[in-house]
């Protein structure tokens, strides 16, 4: 019994310890409340409970069945790298030359969002790249081909591996949704100069992690014509 809760712990702490780091909630709480401007804190509230469910749902997918569907459609995990981390520079791009935001322009806007336009966004951007993007997906694959493809282990322990692995989707759910619900209580305190100096901040780091993620897919789809040392 306590090897079976063992096993389950420690896949559930790859799991959580691998996924957290990357999409970093704490760190997107500014972005959060950029790309939900106009919302109000119910909304917000609403916002933050969909995009827990679909990180949950989308890093189970990609953990259970993402490597299969690459390889079904002949995708390498680089050519993802490289599209999702375009993606991911555009964005951050945006939001670096987003123009900042008062209180007075968020009222203003409060009226265009609806149940409608609060179910849309809750997908993209801000789950999916905001959220899930392409690192934290490549990481996903990678944990799932490793939890069920590795035959060397039993079906039994195989199993016990996913159980764990679907408690950590849930703590990294449960994260997210903490950090994103609290984003506006959180960042109130910096007043709106201090929340756009960090929206800056993080969107400039999201352009470096898009850079980045781009750079490392385009230097694996290098390597075979690299020349030999």
């Amino acid at each position: 019994m306590v090897e079976v809760l063992l096993l389950v712990v420690k896949n559930a702490a790859i799991v959580a310890g691998a996924m957290l780091p990357i999409m970093n909630p704490l760190g997107s709480m500014p972005i959060f409340l950029s790309l939900s401007r106009g919302a109000t804190d119910a909304q917000r509230r609403h916002l933050a409970s969909r995009i827990a469910v679909n990180v949950a749902i989308v890093t189970f997918i990609a953990l259970l069945l993402g490597s299969y569907v690459l390889e079904f459609f002949g995708i390498s995990t680089a050519a993802v790298r490289v599209g999702g981390g375009i993606l991911v520079i555009v964005m951050g791009w945006r939001l670096l030359n987003a123009e900042s935001s008062s209180t007075d322009a968020e009222a203003a806007t409060t009226h265009a969002w609806n149940e409608r336009m609060v179910e849309q966004r809750a997908f993209y951007p801000l789950t999916f790249p905001f959220t899930v993007g392409p690192g934290s997906l490549s990481v996903a694959v990678t944990l799932g081909a490793r939890i069920w493809g590795d035959t060397r282990h039993k079906l039994s322990d195989r199993l016990l591996a996913g159980l764990g692995a679907i408690v950590g989707v849930i703590i990294v759910a449960v994260v997210v949704y903490a950090c994103f619900r609290s984003a506006r209580t959180v960042l109130g305190r910096l007043g709106e100069t201090g929340t756009n100096v960090m929206l800056r901040f993080a969107a400039f780091i999201l352009l470096c992690i898009g850079v980045q993620i781009a750079w490392e897919g385009v230097s694996e789809l290098l390597q075979p014509w690299r020349p030999l040392p």
